[in-house]
């Protein structure tokens, strides 16, 4: 390995050492979000749940601040817009708050179709241009397009663990992410006084 860890920060950088201070917290950080990770995966269907009550709330909240700033600006054009997506939002917490099953299943059937869709553009995009690693893209299309059609296949039942899967796999590589870079930091720590001395 002829590059320096992590290879987006060089050694001479000002923020390094800052960073070699908080290693121990990132790897803590990592650990955390891996166990978080793994209680997603192992509970997948109160996964779901529990995140489309959270968006619920963020709806709710996003959309009586939409109220609020449209009732203090009366005055101005975009009134009956900030109006309109106020209440829309509002309808739409108020929705993944009652009725969280039939939220999930909402949003896994647009995960779906931006799978389909994303494949389909990444296949098509890669056969065009063939730029350099092409085919990877054209597999990363293929995944995203046999992923749709599994959850499509399943649905509606598969709405009940889709978004806690997906969860729970977000939180394992980003908690991966994490380790792997407190590591690196750790690694480049220690090597420093000898590259200095």
């Amino acid at each position: 390995m002829s590059a320096g860890f992590p290879y987006f920060c060089p050694t001479e950088s000002p923020e390094v050492e800052s960073l070699r201070r908080s290693w121990g917290w990132f790897l803590a950080w990592g650990i955390l979000l891996i166990l978080c990770g793994l209680a997603a995966l192992s509970h997948p269907v109160l996964t779901t749940i529990l995140a489309t009550q959270i968006f619920g709330v963020l709806l709710l909240i996003a959309g009586v601040a939409e109220l609020v700033i449209a009732f203090t600006a009366r005055s101005w054009g975009g009134l009956l817009t900030t109006l309109l997506c106020g209440f829309l939002y509002l309808f739409a917490g108020v929705l993944f708050l009652d009725r969280p099953e039939l939220a999930a299943t909402g949003y896994t059937l647009f995960l779906t179709m931006l799978f389909f869709a994303a494949g389909v553009v990444r296949i098509a995009a890669a056969l065009t241009h063939r730029f350099p690693g092409w085919f990877w893209m054209v597999l990363n299309g293929v995944i995203n397009i046999a992923l749709a059609l599994l959850i499509w296949r399943d649905l509606p039942e598969a709405a009940l663990w889709v978004i806690g899967l997906f969860v729970g796999i977000d939180l394992l590589f980003a908690g991966w992410t994490w380790v792997i870079l407190s590591l690196g930091l750790r690694q480049l720590t220690s090597s420093l006084p000898m590259s200095n001395g």
